[in-house]
């Protein structure tokens, strides 16, 4: 329990660590952004893949492959359902993040919290989920890849709040929070497989899904959109190739 609660704040605290950096770097250019957010795309796809959807595959027993299947596809959609009822800013980075229709009402401040909350809080519960399991080292390599890819996103998310005319007090609390949220979500993870370690496999894909549905629905297309798509591209094989090399160190 010691190791999960260390784990849930480095991974919170990797947040903090990026958004420090985008204060010292306040202007940060279109590409420079695409290309570590892409990194962070490509560790956070080898992290859903490698430590979790095929550890799904592994406790999945007899029926393995219709649980992953199930589980990818229901974090996904139930990650879709989020994404498309709770009012938030859609683009975290450039000088004018689209937001939605309705959010006229709500203040700047909240909507960028929430939407750097649909992302953190599944990537939490993955992280907690792949401590469940008890294979302790393929859980330190999710949650080191999900703190990895949270450096840089903390970090190209402080300008575009600072443009938008929030506080530099509010939107390092702004960080603060997300970085909460993300361990929240872990302990969340790990509680619930415990209490119910016949729900793992499931729990495990359903995490990988979530994953998947923000890499390609979020990142991706962001980091492909100001004419950077080749540094991307290759960016996110370069996070892939990190990921894939540490586990195979591990291993």
């Amino acid at each position: 329990m010691k190791m999960v609660l260390l784990t849930a704040l480095g991974v919170g605290g990797a947040t903090l660590i990026g958004s420090i950096f985008g204060f010292i770097f306040k202007k940060i250019s279109h590409r420079f952004s695409d290309i570590v957010l892409s990194f962070a795309a490509g560790v956070m796809l080898a992290a859903a893949v490698l430590g979790l959807i095929i550890p799904s595959l592994d406790y999945g027993g007899k029926y393995a492959i219709l649980i992953t299947v199930a589980g990818i596809f229901t974090g996904a959609i139930a990650l879709n359902v989020i994404d498309k009822i709770v009012p938030h800013l859609h683009k975290l980075v450039g000088p004018e993040p689209e937001s939605h229709t309705s959010n006229e009402k709500l203040s700047k401040v909240l909507l960028f919290v929430t939407a750097i909350a649909i992302h953190n809080l599944p990537e939490g519960i993955a992280a907690g989920v792949s401590f469940g399991s008890g294979d302790t080292s393929k859980a330190l390599l999710i949650a080191g890849g999900i703190a990895l890819q949270n450096i840089p996103e903390g970090m190209v998310i402080i300008g575009p709040m600072l443009a938008a005319g929030i506080s530099p007090k509010k939107t390092f609390i702004s960080a603060f929070i997300t970085g909460i949220i993300e361990v929240v979500g872990t302990l969340i993870g790990f509680f619930a497989v415990n209490i119910a370690s016949a729900i793992l496999p499931f729990a495990l894909a359903f995490a990988g899904g979530t994953m998947l549905y923000v890499i390609s629905d979020e990142m991706i297309p962001e980091t492909h959109a100001h004419g950077s798509q080749r540094g991307a591209t290759y960016a996110l094989l370069a996070g892939f190739a990190v990921m894939l090399v540490s586990d195979f160190l591990l291993g």
